[in-house]
């Protein structure tokens, strides 16, 4: 079996994970076209505490055999905070550019291929696929604030969580925003929330707010939490405003 080139992850990270893959390619090898790290796991954002080491396995073709050989992995690698692993083959990846340009936009500029070859580093995104789909997260995010402040009745616990959750899965749509005002794209997360703030001439103090509560664990109060609720909602809903003006 050809060494796994790991030599990009974190360390902490690189040893999470190599004996799921080696477990994985020793069964599955030559059904599979590659294998890419995604994520903090090759960012300095990493934190072996909390992060989840994330991965993208591109088969040469759909096996469902392979789904069967993964899923007994998952609990066994899952305590590891190895997450189970998103499975595509190229076919896939090329027609489902227009669908989820933020999703690839990011796997683009922030991955390591550890096994086969590099499928996603020339990958195309078209700009206004990107604005659409920023567009409607924007949006949805709108309508789960709205949902998840009245659901949490006031438990300080859920609000939280509900916070700290949202803020990771929008540093991608983050960096998404920012490639529409063509402008490089930062790796480190607060890096992001900071070249937002500028690019879109939003205040992003709130998002920065959150992402430390999320490494930190600072608890806060039902007051300093309705604050941010209200930060996060006229930031979200102005950053909309922003996208909807976009054009061609």
């Amino acid at each position: 079996m050809p060494d796994l080139a790991l030599d990009k992850l974190k360390p902490a990270a690189a040893k999470k994970i190599k004996p799921f893959l080696e477990e994985m390619l020793a069964g599955y090898r030559e059904k599979i076209h590659s294998i890419h790290i995604t994520g903090t796991a090759i960012t300095d954002d990493f934190d072996e505490k909390i992060s989840d080491v994330n991965s993208v396995i591109v088969l040469k073709e759909m096996d469902l055999k392979f789904l069967e050989l993964l899923a007994p992995l998952g609990k066994k690698y899952g305590k590891q905070k190895v997450a189970a692993p998103l499975i595509m083959t190229p076919g896939y990846i090329n027609s489902s550019l227009d669908v989820f340009p933020i999703e690839f936009l990011n796997f683009k500029y922030i991955h390591s291929t550890v096994f086969g070859e590099d499928i996603l580093e020339n990958l195309p995104i078209d700009r206004m696929n990107l604005r659409h789909q920023c567009e409607r997260e924007l949006k949805t995010t709108l309508i789960w604030l709205r949902q998840g402040y009245l659901s949490a009745l006031g438990d300080k616990k859920l609000l939280a969580e509900g916070f700290v959750r949202s803020i990771t899965g929008h540093i991608p749509l983050f960096r998404g925003i920012i490639m529409l005002f063509g402008e490089a794209l930062p790796v480190i997360q607060n890096d992001v929330i900071t070249t937002l703030g500028r690019v879109a001439g939003v205040n992003t103090d709130v998002f920065a707010k959150v992402l430390r509560e999320k490494h930190e664990k600072v608890k806060l109060t039902i007051e300093e939490l309705n604050t941010i609720f209200e930060e996060y909602y006229a930031a979200t809903e102005r950053l909309g405003a922003i996208i909807d003006e976009i054009r061609e």
